[in-house]
């Protein structure tokens, strides 16, 4: 790994991209410490995959400065490359080939010989738990396993950072799980990874700082503390016993808590965000005229909790919205007259 600067290892001020009309990145500005997992938090076209593509220099800017470890994105592309390493949305490697013949062929192509570049696949493989499929083609792989295949390709020469662009979409929890497992092992052996996700769980578990984007600005950075802390509210969490007493439920819950009422994909799950915080001692009053409320409506509770706010109620109350509504931008829009940084 090449020795890092002693600065961050991004910086970007008013970055800014366009596609025609549409603003993708409007005025990014980040700053990501070396050897963490920076998240970047938002829906899909909010500008994520736009960002991290002029990071990477594979987009030149429309305006405002990007640094990586110090060097232009744009005057000093050469340098950058050397020190990054980008897994997209979709499978990089060949289908057609296996695990092996994938890795190998791109360990020869970073100029590792051919004896090194086998060892060096056979050590990737055999810690993602890819050794059993090693000689499988690709497009036999599951969707978890090709993540992790992606993932390998990409730190076969040690990266200083590492662009991970929404590495689990589509993913069922038990590869998620795999997938956070290697990213933190990655950080552990010194890379620093900007992830982007739409998933707030994802970006709970694994960002040390957290930037929240939303129609190609930054709304809101910080610890994951920090952003609960901004909300200035806590969370009033219920399960009933009976789905078909929720709607009454949420509306006696309005009007005890004087608050806003969300209803989970959880049929008897209901969450209100209170007005104060959950450590307040009018919080727990509140709480408990609410709960009183229910059992005078003759609604049982079989499980309540009263914390922090989730990083799904955070987003809802910087934005408006959800990180599954689409933006009317989007991440992929493509120029053609766009030209790669160089």
């Amino acid at each position: 790994m090449s020795t890092q600067s002693s600065g961050p290892a991004i910086e970007t001020v008013g970055l800014v991209k366009t596609f025609g009309e549409t603003r993708a990145v409007d005025g990014v500005d980040l700053t990501v410490p070396a050897g963490t997992v920076y998240g970047v938090l938002g829906p899909n076209g909010a500008g994520k995959t736009t960002t991290v593509k002029m990071l990477a220099t594979l987009l030149r800017p429309d305006g405002g400065e990007a640094r990586v470890f110090g060097h232009d994105v744009v005057r000093e592309a050469d340098e950058v490359r050397g020190r990054v390493s980008l897994t997209g949305q979709y499978a990089s490697v060949d289908e057609d080939l296996t695990g092996t013949e994938n890795l190998v062929l791109l360990a020869r192509l970073l100029g590792h010989r051919k004896p090194a570049a086998r060892t060096r696949a056979a050590q990737l493989l055999e810690a993602f738990g890819l050794t059993e499929a090693a000689g499988k083609q690709v497009k036999h792989y599951s969707g978890g396993m090709r993540r992790r295949i992606d993932i390998a390709a990409s730190i076969l020469s040690t990266p200083d950072l590492l662009f991970l662009d929404e590495p689990t979409t589509g993913l069922d929890p038990r590869s998620r799980n795999q997938v956070w497992d290697i990213v933190r092992a990655v950080v552990a052996q010194g890379t620093t990874v900007l992830l982007t996700t739409q998933y707030l769980d994802e970006a709970d578990q694994l960002a040390s700082r957290i930037a929240v984007i939303d129609r190609g600005k930054v709304i809101a950075e910080g610890t994951k503390g920090e952003l609960k802390a901004s909300v200035g509210a806590g969370s009033v969490h219920l399960r009933l016993r009976d789905a078909d007493r929720r709607p009454l439920a949420a509306d006696l819950l309005r009007r005890a808590l004087d608050a806003q009422v969300q209803t989970e994909p959880d049929p008897v799950a209901l969450t209100a965000r209170l007005t104060t915080a959950a450590s307040d001692d009018t919080a727990a009053e509140q709480a408990a005229r609410a709960l009183n409320e229910l059992a005078r409506a003759g609604i049982t509770v079989d499980n309540f909790s009263l914390g922090q706010p989730s990083l799904d109620e955070v987003f809802l109350a910087l934005t408006g919205h959800d990180t599954q509504q689409p933006q009317s931008g989007s991440d992929n829009a493509h120029d053609p007259k766009d030209e790669v940084a160089a």
